[in-house]
């Protein structure tokens, strides 16, 4: 979609070319024009860059769970996609504990299921999970036990009063360590960040249409 932005803004100096005559004014505003539409293609590749990037999951020794699972009955659905690239299986218990930034935690102490063939090579895995009712969720740690081995791509949480986030792990999950992202304390600047950016696209193209 940025793409398509930016092939927008590019054409727009010649789109404004056709049936004027070339003098010096006009010269002289057509390069003002290029000058606003560079300025209007670096924002938008810079914007697009940022919402690319992301996040490593880091290893939280420290991390506690919530043993209190009765502040409420809300319903989540949890679907891991195994990468092709993890073992064939994995044997290994696995926990996942999610939240919000208020405090509210899900926490499952055993995922795994070898009888439901569970976790296996370029599969997907829906569960079902019931929990304290949680606004936003803005974090997740998976916990690994066992001798096996897993590597998550991908884990989409979706709540009753969340929108569905995405965590990108595709990497191993180390042994015995909650291992996850928490992105909760960058939730507040995030939304300032993008109702800074949206200001800046409206400044920037009234002052395109002035100049046009």
């Amino acid at each position: 979609m940025c793409w398509l932005f930016l092939v927008i803004i590019i054409n727009l100096p010649y789109s404004f070319c056709a049936g004027k005559r070339k003098s010096g004014f006009y010269f002289s505003m057509k390069m003002s024009k290029a000058s606003v539409v560079l300025l209007y293609f670096g924002f938008i590749f810079i914007h697009c860059e940022a919402k690319s990037i992301r996040e490593k999951p880091q290893a939280f020794e420290s991390f506690n769970v919530s043993y209190i699972q009765n502040l409420g009955s809300c319903s989540y659905s949890v679907v891991f996609t195994t990468s092709c690239s993890s073992t064939s299986y994995t044997r290994d218990q696995i926990s996942i504990a999610f939240g919000d930034a208020y405090g509210n935690q899900i926490y499952v102490p055993r995922l795994d299921d070898p009888a439901s063939r569970a976790f296996e090579q370029c599969s997907s895995d829906k569960f079902e999970i019931k929990g304290p009712c949680a606004y936003q969720i803005c974090y997740v740690y998976l916990y690994r036990t066992g001798p096996d081995g897993w590597k998550p791509e991908q884990v989409k949480i979706y709540g009753y009063n969340s929108r569905a986030v995405t965590f990108y792990y595709d990497t191993f999950i180390p042994g015995d360590t909650w291992y996850g992202f928490n992105y909760c304390n960058s939730a507040s600047s995030s939304h300032r960040w993008i109702g800074q950016t949206s200001f800046l696209f409206v400044v920037l193209w009234f002052v395109l249409y002035a100049l046009i």
